[in-house]
């Protein structure tokens, strides 16, 4: 049987004392290495970059942000990245930003040692998890985690928005308008969504919205 590759991991939270705890129960696993720590939305940035991490364990309670922002940024800049929130919110408020924001994993602090490893294993390997505690808890609230997958990604809760907003014919401004962010974000949603499903024009992108059944639906929650 072939060795399993060993999963490069990064930690993001604001207290080192946390982070040493985490790096000394991944390290103490043979298939798993913490390849840097960061304590910021901007110091997770530039380690995304430097390193391009399989796996980004990320807290949400951060001193310039959270980590629902640090995650749309991380899995901007290293869209291979994928990432795991890690916190002491157990609320499916904070899960369903968290997905929506590109997130592939969320557990609380309190779960034992060894379904942190799990859990990292378990994302690093394309699957999503959700901490027990929150699974009955998200069904009941039925909150989707379902994306769109294309060739480049899956689309975000978000982009699934203004991909639905592009198909009934929105201009940006419209959509912008409508979502409450600026037309330059529009503009940077709708690059992503063509890179993501490898589509150039606005005709194919509402024969896609078409077909995925997004204009008999309504938007997705922002």
């Amino acid at each position: 049987m072939a060795e399993r590759p060993t999963v490069r991991v990064a930690l993001c939270d604001d207290h080192g004392v946390v982070r040493g705890g985490l790096r000394r129960i991944i390290d103490g696993e043979d298939d798993l290495e913490v390849v840097g720590e960061a304590g910021s939305v901007r110091e997770a940035v530039v380690l995304a970059v430097a390193e391009r991490p399989d796996v980004f364990v990320m807290d949400i309670g951060l001193p310039d942000g959270n980590g629902v922002t640090a995650t749309l940024e991380v899995r901007r800049v290293s869209p291979s990245t994928r990432v795991l929130i890690l916190t002491v919110h157990d609320d499916v408020a904070y899960l369903r930003r968290a997905f929506e924001a590109g997130a592939d994993g969320y557990m609380v602090k309190e779960a034992a040692d060894v379904e942190l490893v799990q859990a990292i294993r378990q994302v690093a390997d394309g699957r999503q998890y959700v901490h027990p505690t929150l699974g009955a808890a998200l069904l009941a609230a039925d909150v989707p985690l379902a994306r769109l997958h294309g060739p480049g990604g899956d689309l975000t809760a978000r982009e699934i928005e203004v991909l639905r907003a592009v198909a009934l014919g929105l201009t940006n401004g419209e959509i912008a308008t409508q979502l409450f962010v600026s037309v330059r974000t529009v503009e940077s949603h709708r690059a992503h969504i063509q890179q993501k499903l490898d589509i150039r024009s606005r005709a194919e992108l509402v024969r896609y919205a078409r077909d995925s059944g997004l204009l008999d639906e309504p938007a997705p929650d922002s």
